[in-house]
């Protein structure tokens, strides 16, 4: 199913576990150390660097960029490590995230209470889904070098719903048929 990004919560309710998508539009990137910061601005009452509302945060370290400017890999990182700040972040707005592996009961539980969804994509194909991004620009934390918060415009970009906004997840028969898949 394609999808034009921005993620109001109406779009994506009817978004349901399993189901493959392929997405068109605005991303943010943001990994551990961005999220730790985002999470201090919003404890603190401070201004965030992009704005959460309808918006997607992708999970992803991208390698230096090719000789047309773009990332040669973006590929999803492993998103448990962003569980401590999820929910947080969906209660300021964040309607999706993306990365790759399961993630803790809290987050299925934040995507259920906050109406907001858990993607996947597919891990050690950084080269291919870099292919599926048009642009890019830093917005946020330079000094944090490949964790810095990028900007991305991405066409027809991959991925699968694992938690649905109604907190459904996929089981552990699904995620190990997806490991198969694409090991």
């Amino acid at each position: 199913m394609a999808i034009s990004l921005h993620f109001p919560t109406e779009d994506i309710s009817h978004l349901r576990c399993g189901q493959m998508l392929h997405l068109s539009g605005i991303i943010y990137t943001a990994r551990d150390q961005a999220h730790k910061r985002l999470a201090e601005a919003i404890q603190n009452q401070k201004d965030l660097p992009i704005p959460l509302q309808g918006q997607l945060i992708y999970y992803c370290g991208p390698t230096p960029p090719r000789e047309d400017g773009l990332f040669g890999s973006a590929g999803p990182t492993t998103s448990a490590r962003m569980d401590p700040f999820t929910p947080l972040l969906f209660s300021a707005g964040l309607t999706a995230c993306m990365g790759k592996g399961p993630r803790s009961e809290e987050v299925r539980q934040a995507c259920a209470q906050y109406k907001s969804i858990y993607l996947i994509t597919f891990g050690g194909a950084g080269a291919f889904l870099a292919k599926h991004i048009t642009s890019q620009r830093l917005v946020a934390y330079p000094d944090l070098g490949t964790e810095a918060i990028y900007e991305l415009t991405v066409e027809e970009f991959p991925a699968i719903v694992a938690i649905d906004s109604e907190g459904k997840a996929l089981s552990e028969g699904e995620w190990a048929s997806l490991q198969e898949e694409n090991a």
